[in-house]
């Protein structure tokens, strides 16, 4: 399979690169989402491509607009991206961009918590909340929680971490109309989408949403959802609690640069051997397949 670490298409104007996406401006109204094979791990961009795994997001990405479409309205707009570029830049769009509605984005991230496991882990260890909200004592790290959490983040600078923040923060930044908006339609976003997903054998431990507004004010879910980047899938015949349980993204990268004690999670990335590249490709290869019933759409 042919991997793309960076577009080169020339007949839109570039707006900016991310992480894993790079975009492109189409007319003053439209932007085309382009899922590069790129992968960061600690917040650093790896050098080497993960083949496919674009294609893997993007598609993951529009299964899950459609399913949930009746809660939000989204950024997609039905155009072919094939449409919008030139005859010799198709490949590189094909199964894995969107045209999407240009909209204002809310500078902070939707974090939803089904389970305690990560930062939320370290955080109720240390103070016995996760974000400030209180939680019973004796919980066991992959513990599903009573309810699921709301906890939101501060998007940062591209290489920074984002910030963990409280809602009454949120508020203050946003609106607390427009915050409890966003927070009652995330955890009826992520309740639906882990309901199906236990119907296919996955647990969804968290997620992130990411949302904007378009010239009317109409709050819209945009970039990427329930994505095995934006979210931690787990297989749910191989979950325990007290453990952290073996999951559908990335961790093969991530085990792999923990062993690395030279290196200081800061750029540049080190090299990863071909074996962690295949096995993290395999797993996201899995969990499409695992959660849609059918293989990648190459």
């Amino acid at each position: 399979m042919k991997s793309l670490y960076q577009s080169t298409i020339s007949s839109l104007p570039l707006l900016g690169r991310g992480k894993v996406r790079d975009n492109y401006a189409v007319g003053e109204d439209k932007i085309l989402i382009v899922t590069t094979d790129r992968l960061s791990a600690f917040d650093v961009v790896m050098n080497e491509p993960i083949p496919g795994k674009g294609m893997v997001l993007n598609q993951m990405s529009d299964f899950w607009f459609e399913k949930l479409g009746h809660i939000v309205p989204n950024h997609l707009t039905g155009v072919a991206p094939e449409s919008v570029v030139a005859p010799e830049e198709v490949e590189q769009v094909k199964g894995r961009a969107v045209v999407a509605k240009r909209l204002k984005p809310i500078l902070v991230e939707a974090v939803v918590r089904g389970y305690i496991i990560g930062s939320g882990w370290k955080d109720y260890q240390a103070t016995g909340a996760v974000c400030g909200i209180e939680l019973p004592a004796g919980l066991k790290q992959a513990d599903k929680l009573p309810e699921p959490l709301f906890t939101p983040a501060a998007k940062a600078d591209l290489g920074e971490h984002d910030e963990n923040i409280s809602f009454q923060d949120m508020e203050q930044r946003i609106g607390a109309e427009l915050a409890a908006k966003m927070r009652d339609i995330s955890i009826q976003l992520y309740k639906e989408a882990a309901d199906y997903a236990a119907t296919r054998g996955i647990i969804i431990a968290d997620t992130k949403f990411e949302f904007g507004l378009d010239d009317n004010g109409v709050l819209h879910l945009m970039d990427e959802v329930l994505t095995a980047d934006s979210s931690r899938f787990w297989p749910a015949d191989s979950y325990a609690p007290d453990m952290s349980p073996p999951s559908f993204d990335k961790q093969f990268v991530r085990d792999y640069l923990e062993t690395l004690t030279e290196w200081k999670k800061t750029p540049p990335a080190p090299t990863l051997p071909q074996d962690v590249i295949d096995k993290t490709q395999a797993k996201y290869f899995e969990a499409i397949e695992r959660l849609t019933g059918e293989k990648l759409k190459a």
